[in-house]
């Protein structure tokens, strides 16, 4: 029995790395569709006009909170990857 650790397996020399797309301004796809349908789900009547430029602004810090505290829990665990129950403890931390 070998002690590698948690590398893997030796899979030769790598191969090929796949060129992910950069995702710019993904927080655009956030419409005033999309704020309506959130706030009529939520029991609001009716919505100011500037709403629909400061929500995706506030989406986005949450957005980031979260996930930087998941990728925090993953790594304090020695995991590589980030599981929906890394997120869900967050968002319990957070009081959702």
């Amino acid at each position: 029995m070998s002690v590698r650790g948690k590398g893997g397996k030796g899979l030769g020399k790598g191969g090929a790395t796949c060129h992910r797309k950069v995702l710019s301004d993904n927080i655009q796809g956030i419409t005033k569709c999309t704020i309506r349908r959130l706030a009529q789900h939520g029991g609001v009547k009716r919505i100011s006009g500037l709403i629909y430029e400061e929500t995706p602004r506030v989406f986005k810090v949450f957005l980031e909170n979260v996930i930087w505290y998941a990728v925090t829990n993953t790594e304090h665990a020695k995991r590589k990857t980030v599981t929906a129950m890394a997120v869900v403890y967050v968002l319990k931390r957070f009081g959702g």
